[in-house]
């Protein structure tokens, strides 16, 4: 049967044109706020290549306005499955921007709802951390740290034990003030500046720290750390906080 749709969002940031334009249309950028790491090569008929564990999608450029307009997307798979991302942006007065995004596509088979869940709740926090990244961090580079935690069979439960280990006594909610330790690095303190069914994000000092429910079950740490650092040892440390916290 499958699904087709299209979400639509309009967010206000305090950026100018050209740092959101370098945000979504730049590799570094983009990997400071979206998923895994990605390459752009710039222009129509160029790509965006986006590396997430085993899954690296190549979308094709169809519309490349620098500071104004960015449209790409995959191509459509047999059986009709493909994605695409539309960014307008319009300057205002004062340096801030407005900026508009369009996500559509289609989503094939009979259980496309939940999957169609996944792709919204995730897409929600996806955006929220763009508009996290333009108001505090624009032009900074972020390292992305990726690391699948254990199956989780009661999220219920799952989110009730991240809300004790960031010292709430329920789940994390959107602006809660949070203090969060890892073994190996200094306790910070932060705010919860995104939360709904099934991700929560963070905002300390240097870092947009991510949690997502995994499509097929785990809990998923898909964190931005600003500053000097080391990839594989952030991906060793946080393997052990979701090992210990979700075990």
């Amino acid at each position: 049967m499958g699904h087709e749709f299209e979400i639509a969002d309009r967010v206000e940031v305090d950026a100018t044109p050209e740092q959101v334009w370098d945000a979504i249309a730049t590799g570094p950028g983009i990997t400071s706020w979206f998923m895994g790491r990605n390459e752009v090569e710039g222009g129509v008929g160029g790509t965006v290549k986006t590396a997430f564990g085993g899954y690296e999608p190549t979308s094709a450029i169809t519309a490349w306005d620098p500071l104004e307009r960015l449209v790409y997307g995959t191509e459509t798979e047999p059986d009709g499955r493909f994605v695409a991302y539309e960014f307008l942006i319009e300057g205002r007065s004062g340096g801030s921007t407005v900026l508009r995004t369009v996500t559509s596509g289609f989503l094939p088979g009979d259980d496309w709802e939940d999957e169609f869940e996944a792709m919204r709740t995730g897409g929600e926090l996806f955006l929220r951390t763009l508009v996290e990244y333009l108001n505090r961090f624009a032009g900074r580079k972020a390292v992305p740290v990726t690391v699948f935690g254990p199956m989780i069979e009661d999220w219920d439960r799952a989110w009730l034990t991240l809300g004790r280990e960031l010292g709430l006594a329920g789940r994390p909610e959107t602006g809660d003030r949070v203090r969060l330790s890892t073994s190996g690095v200094s306790t910070v303190d932060g705010e919860v500046y995104f939360a709904n069914s099934q991700t929560v994000g963070i905002r300390t000092p240097d870092a947009l720290l991510r949690f997502v429910r995994g499509f097929v079950g785990p809990m998923v740490a898909m964190h931005h750390l600003f500053g000097e650092v080391d990839p594989a040892k952030q991906d060793g440390l946080w393997a052990d906080w979701l090992g210990r916290v979700f075990r």
